[in-house]
């Protein structure tokens, strides 16, 4: 565990691992203060001895306090691999080009997105009341049913409801892009999910986070439910990557 006094900046981890054998590789970066505060979760497959691999972790946003931790998956001690290389590098603000109204979201959701996993539910307005969270246990159809959405958007006012089951397990990147989707569908006045996802990704990249995490919003949603998903979820996850 690598302590790394954040101060809620904006930096990049330039991280080389040498594996001594074959392994499966954990990096993780958390709030220690708070549970279900990962601000990035990413695993790395090393397939023979002596491989060397080098990341780049991105935090476009970051806590006061942050631990990294870097481990083997499969085995109790660390004894398979070594760290050769760790370096932290500033992140540039980003050029983020976007309304005043969808910055102003954005600000909303990252910070929503770092607390989700310790706040209860209720009614979350943005600092000025233009927009509204409401985050719920869960997210129903009228029978009761929980849906495997974990947000979705009024159609007629800038309002989305969150499910907090699903919340509490996705890192701090796969809330806000999420987030940014359900932004999109308000801000382009638009139904469709592949118009959202497009848009929504873009600004999530623009902000400086990971592709990867991406991704990970798009096949983790679906990967749970694999009896659900059909050639239209494939399709948007093939549009993201």
């Amino acid at each position: 565990m690598i302590p790394i006094p954040t101060n809620k900046q904006r930096f990049i981890i330039h991280l080389r691992i040498r594996a001594k054998r074959p392994m499966e590789l954990g990096i993780q970066a958390y709030d220690p203060r708070y549970r279900h505060t990962y601000y990035l979760r990413r695993k790395a497959w090393f397939t023979q001895e002596s491989d060397e691999r080098e990341f780049q972790l991105r935090f476009p946003v970051s806590s006061k306090k942050m631990e990294l931790l870097i481990f083997d998956k499969n085995a109790l001690d660390d004894r398979n691999f070594s760290v050769v290389g760790f370096e932290v590098k500033p992140m540039e603000d980003p050029p983020f080009w976007a309304s005043e109204s969808e910055h102003r979201f954005l600000r909303f959701a990252v910070g929503f997105a770092q607390k989700a996993g310790y706040t209860p539910t209720g009614y979350y307005d943005s600092p000025n009341g233009e927009f509204l969270f409401h985050y719920v246990a869960s997210i129903t159809d009228g029978s009761g049913k929980e849906l495997i959405t974990p947000a979705r958007t009024h159609r007629l006012m800038p309002r989305v409801q969150i499910s907090k089951r699903l919340f509490l397990g996705y890192s701090i990147p796969i809330r806000v892009a999420i987030l940014a989707h359900e932004g999109c569908h308000w801000f382009l006045n638009t139904r469709s999910q592949k118009t959202a996802d497009l848009c929504g990704i873009k600004k999530y990249l623009d902000y400086g986070f990971p592709k990867i995490e991406a991704v990970y919003a798009m096949t983790k949603i679906f990967g749970s439910y694999p009896e659900l998903v059909g050639q239209a979820q494939l399709d948007r996850t093939l549009d993201v990557v």
